[in-house]
């Protein structure tokens, strides 16, 4: 049965008030003192939904809001409700960027990020929030239109998508598409297009392979491949069928490194007779990594990998990363993952620990993704273990945990929608207004806040954003010289090719 989702439910809003003073900008001291202004969660009222006591201690949700003696909510602060009336619309959503490249190993986890998360180095946060868009990309570029007759890929050619996302300004550029099979053992997370001249009946666009041009490379202090993994369009479908089955890594089953089935079907599933997926997604993505890498190398650059995904995406992200690491041992790997499912057992932690691979997971406190699989079976059972011996059959989370919660930022509502809470616009707002474990959300956050509302409803009434606003104009629809309303032809670039895709592969 697939998680429910509330968040058409009504709420009790309180009235906007004014900030109680004007606060200072920033100032950072260094990668381990910073003093950001921000503002503690308002009072929200509690809400009218409750979910049993048995599921929420099952996945440490807390979803409650307990109140102190005087009413207000633990930790809320009155004088620093949000400000509906004055809220500024007319300011930039991002920051200027600075030359980071003197903290380089760092901000690709060295030293796993240690200096640099509490507090959360400005540096790096506007990092996560770059490769967070990157991801998000992956999801504002889908064809999920089953009308279409491109449904299931990429609306744009690659050397459109970061002008049609808005995405220049990172100056990285798009080499390569990635492409994943559609009978694997996750039964409804693909979209397939119901036309008769479907582009394709047996594969999906997954996600891509970009490289830092010249000059973002000089500003980051290296030549950075970003691979980005799509995650599932809606996740309670997979949530849902989700084996939680273990299995080697390895095709002869002789390792004891086990990952979800599941996840390495989807990865390494091939087929002769399809036009996209003749190769695995994993043989494309490492076949183009290997390629960048040489090229760049023999050039005398400094390289570092980088992989980014969300839900799925961040569950295939770690089986790329462990197959590039094992590949290419000289070249630094890192994830930055969103609300990530667990992926392998312990041995498979310990092996992407071995191979050096840094893993920053974003987790929302909220979210019930980053709970499975091994709600019951997971890292928590080391005690068990004592006794017993290592489980080979016990999930475990790698890297390490950047914790978000929902109930600090005060331009959320107070509800309880599960498949919001999991929405990525949802971790990057919250990465956006985030110091430390101990502050409330910051004052000089950038984000569009209207972003929350593309594919949610999670958004304060009365910031006047409405729900699920990011659509295409008459669901796609366009009216041709003859009067029809029919679904609109796509520009020859935007087209999905195997063959265009084969031939720019020699010329490169």
């Amino acid at each position: 049965m697939a998680l429910p989702t509330y968040s058409t439910m009504k709420h009790h809003l309180l009235p906007a008030a004014t900030y109680s003073r004007l606060v200072p900008h920033a100032t950072y001291h260094d990668a381990a003192t910073i003093d950001e202004p921000t503002i503690k969660p308002q009072n929200r009222s509690r809400s009218a939904v409750n979910i049993p006591a048995s599921l929420s201690n099952l996945l440490h949700l807390n979803l409650n809001h307990h109140t102190n003696p005087t009413g207000t909510h633990a930790g809320s602060s009155n004088n620093a409700m949000l400000d509906v009336e004055n809220f500024n619309r007319q300011t930039p959503t991002y920051s200027p960027t600075e030359d980071i490249s003197s903290m380089y190993s760092e901000i690709h986890g060295a030293a796993d990020w240690s200096r640099l998360l509490s507090p959360l180095h400005p540096w790096l946060r506007r990092e996560i929030l770059k490769y967070g868009e990157f991801a998000q990309a992956t999801y504002d570029a889908f064809d999920s239109n089953p009308f279409s007759q491109y449904g299931g890929s990429c609306k744009y050619g690659r050397h459109r998508l970061f002008e049609k996302l808005g995405l220049l300004r990172h100056g990285y550029d798009v080499t390569k598409y990635l492409y994943a099979m559609s009978h694997v053992d996750l039964p409804r997370w693909l979209e397939r297009s119901l036309h008769a001249e479907a582009w394709s009946r047996d594969s999906n666009w997954m996600g891509y392979v970009a490289v830092s041009g010249d000059e973002e490379s000089r500003r980051i202090g290296c030549r950075d491949i970003v691979v980005s993994w799509r995650g599932t369009v809606v996740p309670a479908e997979w949530l849902e069928d989700i084996q939680g089955k273990l299995e080697s890594i390895e095709s002869n089953d002789q390792s004891d490194i086990r990952v979800e089935h599941g996840f390495r079907s989807i990865y390494t599933s091939n087929a002769e007779t399809t036009r996209y997926n003749k190769l695995s997604a994993s043989e494309q993505v490492m076949g183009e990594i290997k390629r960048l890498v040489k090229f760049y190398q023999e050039k005398g650059e400094k390289v570092s990998i980088t992989i980014t995904g969300h839900s799925l995406g961040g569950a295939l992200a770690l089986l790329n990363a462990y197959e590039a690491a094992s590949a290419l041992p000289s070249v630094p790997v890192s994830v930055i993952s969103f609300g990530a499912p667990r992926v392998g057992n312990e041995a498979f932690a310990d092996r992407l620990k071995e191979l050096g691979v840094k893993v920053l997971r974003m987790v929302v406190k909220q979210d019930v993704v980053p709970k499975m699989p091994g709600i019951l079976f997971n890292e928590g059972m080391k005690m068990v273990e004592n006794v017993t011996g290592t489980l080979d059959w016990v999930y475990t989370h790698v890297g390490v945990e950047l914790g978000l919660n929902v109930k600090t930022s005060p331009y959320l509502k107070n509800c309880i929608d599960f498949a919001g809470f999991h929405n990525l616009e949802i971790y990057l707002h919250l990465v956006d207004g985030y110091v430390s474990s101990k502050s409330g959300f910051r004052c000089e956050a950038k984000r569009d806040v209207a972003l929350i509302n593309k594919a949610s409803g999670m958004l304060r009434e009365e910031i006047g954003i409405p729900p699920c606003w990011h659509q295409p104009a008459n669901r796609g629809l366009v009216c041709n010289p003859y009067g029809r309303w029919t679904m609109p032809n796509r520009e020859l670039e935007d087209i999905p090719s195997p063959y265009r895709e084969g031939y720019e592969q020699l010329l490169n």
